[in-house]
């Protein structure tokens, strides 16, 4: 079974920057999708990003274009989330999640493994 492990939130003021990884493993199939969602209190859940294994296409989601990046290492099994020019705005749990096969079209549903949580505050 596929298992992920965030790791990286913390406490930053407006204007900082954090990174975000996501550990996977278990996977038995080289297409697969790794993405970041987040949820802010009283919000629904939004999917932030996406990096697909098999082609490398990344998905960033509008509001957070320009500003946050995702790459994974070689081997496609870490996945981060580089996120600058944070705003208050960005203060929510972030998640990451998979799926076997993917390429992370509509990845917004339909992923099936998920890690805990990392809580990111921003200050203002």
């Amino acid at each position: 079974e596929v298992q992920l492990q965030a790791s990286g939130g913390g406490l930053v003021q407006a204007g900082g920057s954090l990174r975000l990884s996501c550990a996977a493993s278990g996977f038995t199939s080289d297409e697969h999708a790794i993405a970041w969602f987040r949820q802010a209190p009283g919000k629904a859940r939004e999917g932030v990003s996406c990096i697909a294994s098999g082609d490398g296409g990344t998905y960033i989601t509008e509001s957070v274009q320009g500003r946050f990046t995702i790459s994974s290492d070689n081997a496609k099994t870490t996945v981060y989330l580089q996120m600058n020019s944070l705003i208050p705005e960005d203060t929510a749990v972030y998640y990451c999640a998979a799926e076997e096969p993917h390429d992370c079209t509509d990845y917004g549903r339909g992923l099936d493994f998920w890690g805990q949580g990392t809580q990111v505050t921003v200050s203002s």
